[in-house]
């Protein structure tokens, strides 16, 4: 064993860039037409943030709890597992991170947040929602693989930790540990599998 310093990082990938493809393909095909719920959903959610952020803080706090429970146990707990054994533990901090944003939904609205926190947490949500999706096409992959907010993971981080910036959350550093984890996770795997 002494060649250890010949590996690169992305030998210890469980799976190859053509496996991660064929993962979101199926998660599309599988959920279609919830789609387009979803793009709905994550559009409320986006404008009750920007028009009225303590009266939509609940709500978009309970959704967003909703979106990680889901993307949790259809994503992670029965798509990724086939080809990460690290999965069971995604899913496991997906609940986590579920149950932590419902706990912040009972608590309620804090004093709103400052403006330019806001005007970037905006900007990360949107992001998230119309810049993520045409990464995809942008680099050369069908529209059946572009990650969406509500449906695959990192979308789904994206858009929760910028609107945890745009909304008026008490504490919300604790809430924003797995999100921004999970993108660190996500996005390094990103680099590795396409970079």
């Amino acid at each position: 064993m002494t060649e250890w310093w010949t590996y690169r990082p992305s030998d210890f990938l469980m799976f190859s860039a053509r496996n991660w493809a064929r993962l979101l393909e199926g998660a599309h095909r599988d959920a279609w037409p919830l789609q387009l719920l979803l793009a709905a959903l994550v559009l409320a959610l986006l404008a009750g943030a920007w028009t009225r952020p303590a009266a939509a803080t609940r709500a978009c706090l309970a959704l967003l709890a909703l979106g990680w429970c889901g993307v949790g146990w259809s994503f992670h707990w029965t798509r990724f597992a086939a080809i990460n054994t690290a999965a069971p533990w995604f899913a496991a901090a997906w609940a986590l991170e579920a149950a932590l944003l419902l706990a912040w939904a009972w608590r309620g609205p804090a004093a709103a947040a400052e403006p330019a926190l806001r005007a970037a947490g905006l900007a990360v949500a949107l992001a998230a929602v119309v810049a993520y999706p045409l990464l995809a096409p942008l680099t050369g992959r069908p529209w059946w693989q572009a990650e969406l907010a509500g449906l695959t993971p990192d979308a789904t981080a994206l858009f929760t930790a910028g609107l945890l910036l745009a909304l008026p959350v008490r504490q919300r550093a604790w809430l924003l540990v797995l999100p921004v984890l999970w993108l660190v996770v996500g996005w390094t795997t990103a680099w590795l599998l396409y970079g």
